[in-house]
């Protein structure tokens, strides 16, 4: 999921670029990505999921300063869609559901 979480967004941020001829304007690319209503509703949805998890993870390791970073850096650097599987990954075993 991770590898996932890497390629699909920025798969999609390729073609993007690749439709503006490479050129990159981010007043632009916000105005694409709300063009209607039901791209809203999943930018509102992400956002708010992104920003939860965020608020969660600082609150989780503010005494562990290293972790924090690293789901930081997952989160700001590719996105929600790296950052929630990394942190599913590194606490398995405290997640586990099921016969020991």
């Amino acid at each position: 999921m991770c590898f996932l979480g890497v390629v699909a967004p920025y798969y999609f941020l390729f073609k993007f670029l690749e439709f503006k001829n490479w050129e990159w304007s981010l007043s632009e690319f916000f105005a694409d990505a709300n063009v209607n209503f039901a791209s809203s509703m999943l930018s509102a949805d992400l956002g708010i999921a992104a920003m939860t998890f965020f608020i969660f993870i600082i609150y989780a390791f503010k005494n562990q300063p290293v972790k924090l970073l690293k789901y930081s850096v997952c989160m700001f650097l590719v996105g929600f869609s790296l950052a929630m599987p990394v942190f599913l990954y590194d606490n398995y075993k405290k997640f586990k559901i099921g016969k020991d």
